[in-house]
């Protein structure tokens, strides 16, 4: 008998036809003799409509009300689901998360998990039942409402998996595991039946939208093995786990893009120490996350300051960048939110020199233009012009072999 925390996403629970199909699939692995624990998010579009109400009554809206609008979404899924498993016979019990608790730090819409409570799910687990737990929520050590951030289901099974010593942790969502590119964008994308933790963590956070880049990172922390699998098909998914001798064969995993980056360029900046501190400190205080970034070569004691951030954020950094050129005396602010980034992710890479040069050697190919390049141990990442991101995606698959499982 195996220990088993299963998530399932949004899209698995978005209608009640769909709620009694992931029932069927919850009985039908109970039925094994497994022991389920079943962490569940807000049904398809509910957390979006929530949002649009509050953003109705009010733009300005208080962070603590946010995250006590946005955590009724689960507890309709965990309700139902509990329902429906009753009502095949499979006795069931659903927890929001205060009930157990999941406590975390006190920052509203993007909290962290401190501690996650047992004992009630575990005297669940005992009467026979399977435990439905609300994901992407928790609550602070006085008993706020918070949550986790979009995504936020994801951690909250993992965090489950790693609190309870779960055999491993099944993430059911729209697609059938994790894949060398995005399956829409080239059909020659390739289901990877393997894919260790730090790539994984470099591939959700460059753009793949399979797993929450944080449920990747508490997994690899606690040693929790996740299987990403679809509700809507019985096909076998893909394992993040700790890499092995098996995967140093594959050079390239896979090729990621996004496209929800600005670029912005602060010209003609003093070259002297502290200015560097001034820029960024400034983008620090108003939370603003910055990813890439370049500084050039210095010219007659001035140099130039590119860097991206979230395209959302964009607005209020060209105005905060403004009045902090005006401060250090640079001359100007540029920005460009046409942009995308696309990156070639392997642990293969390490001990593979080349990976770059063949990248680069691709993109000209195709006369596709790099404006930034950012690098680690495991991926290369290049900024280009939007317009060229799904061909930038299938050259750079072709260009690593990614159809035939070898690059």
């Amino acid at each position: 008998m195996a220990r088993i925390v299963q998530k399932y996403g949004g899209t698995s629970v978005g209608s009640i036809e769909r709620i009694k199909e992931v029932a069927g699939r919850i009985a039908a692995r109970r039925s094994e003799g497994n022991e389920l624990l079943v962490a569940v998010s807000a049904m398809a579009g509910e957390t979006d409509r929530l949002i649009s109400l509050a953003e109705e009554v009010s733009p300005l809206y208080p962070d603590r009300e946010y995250d006590m609008l946005l955590a009724s979404g689960e507890q309709v899924s965990i309700a139902l689901l509990s329902m429906a498993l009753n009502a095949m016979g499979v006795p069931a019990r659903s927890f929001l998360s205060f009930q157990l608790p999941i406590v975390t730090d006190e920052r509203h819409s993007l909290a962290l998990i401190r501690e996650v409570g047992t004992e009630r799910i575990l005297r669940s687990l005992e009467r026979g039942e399977v435990a439905v737990v609300a994901g992407f929520q928790g609550v602070t050590p006085v008993g706020e409402i918070t949550t986790l951030g979009r995504g936020g289901s994801d951690t909250t099974a993992v965090a489950l998996a790693a609190a309870l010593k779960a055999d491993f942790c099944e993430i059911y969502t729209d697609v059938s595991g994790v894949y060398t590119c995005d399956p829409q964008v080239y059909a020659a994308a390739r289901k990877l039946a393997r894919v260790s933790y730090e790539e994984m963590m470099e591939m959700a956070g460059l753009g793949a939208r399979v797993l929450h880049p944080r449920c990747v990172e508490l997994a690899r922390k606690y040693g929790v093995n996740i299987l990403v699998r679809s509700s809507f098909n019985n096909e076998g998914g893909t394992w993040v786990s700790e890499e092995d001798e098996g995967m140093e064969g594959a050079l390239i995993s896979g090729v990621t893009y996004t496209k929800g980056e600005a670029k912005v360029s602060i010209m003609g900046v003093p070259d002297r120490p502290g200015i560097a501190a001034r820029i960024f400190n400034a983008l620090s205080d108003k939370g603003i996350n910055v990813d890439m970034i370049i500084q050039n070569v210095s010219r007659d004691n001035m140099t130039d300051v590119t860097f991206t951030v979230p395209q959302a954020d964009l607005n209020r950094v060209v105005l905060l960048m403004e009045r902090v050129a005006q401060e250090i005396g640079a001359e100007g602010v540029l920005s460009n939110s046409d942009i995308a980034k696309v990156s070639a992710v392997g642990a293969g890479m390490k001990s593979h020199p080349g990976v770059a040069a063949r990248m680069f050697s691709a993109l000209a190919g195709e006369g596709i233009n790099i404006m930034m390049i950012s690098t680690s141990e495991i991926k290369v990442s290049c900024v280009i012009d939007s317009r060229y991101t799904e061909l930038a995606v299938r050259v750079l698959h072709d260009a690593f072999g990614l159809e035939r499982g070898s690059s």
